[in-house]
């Protein structure tokens, strides 16, 4: 069994990410409506949004069982208490590697936010035993999601061939790779 990911990750600017829970399906709901079309061209799962209450709340029940049994985590990202976007570590790529994913609420665009997040959960998964890499997939016409692996000094591993999963997609997902023992935050990407 694989060992359960950080329930809560600190920074020490204030920013907080914590796994979503039950208790927050109606906040994410709004979040995820106030962002649909900022994030429609990029994330697949906004294609299914507007999500029924009950359904999102089903969806963030299974996301704790999967979190309690070591599977992924998936976070809020907290600036202020108020809701700036969401991220997670995904166990998709390797056993001994995981993927992160950001999304970043409209209101808090262009404030280095997912460059932030991004060195949280690379820092986080870098206490973990086992964990050796992180990456970061992204479509290539994601120019936004680019400058947050290059900012962390992340390498560019290349490019693969894929389906485009969302309306801005080109169909080519570039990827991006830390090894755990290159892993040294550039200073300013705090």
């Amino acid at each position: 069994m694989a060992i359960v990911l950080p329930e809560r990750i600190e920074g020490p600017d204030g920013l907080l990410l914590r796994r979503w829970v039950v208790e927050d399906t109606e906040a994410l709901g709004r979040a995820v409506a106030e962002s649909s079309e900022h994030l429609r061209p990029w994330m697949e799962w906004i294609a299914a949004e507007p999500l029924a209450i009950e359904r999102r709340r089903a969806m963030l029940a299974e996301w704790e069982r999967e979190w309690a049994q070591g599977g992924d985590a998936v976070y809020g990202a907290f600036v202020d208490q108020q809701i700036a976007g969401g991220c997670g570590l995904h166990r998709r790529i390797a056993p001994d590697g995981l993927e992160i994913g950001y999304w970043i609420h409209p209101t808090f665009l262009r404030r280095g936010l997912a460059t932030r997040v991004a060195r949280l959960l690379t820092d986080a998964a870098f206490t973990l035993p086992g964990i050796t890499h992180v990456e970061i997939h992204h479509d290539k016409a994601n120019l936004a999601s680019a400058g947050v692996p290059g900012n962390l000094g992340f390498e560019w591993l290349g490019k693969v061939r894929d389906q485009p999963a969302a309306p801005g997609e080109l169909g080519l997902e570039w990827r991006w790779r830390m090894e755990r023992g290159r892993w040294r935050p550039p200073a300013g990407a705090a």
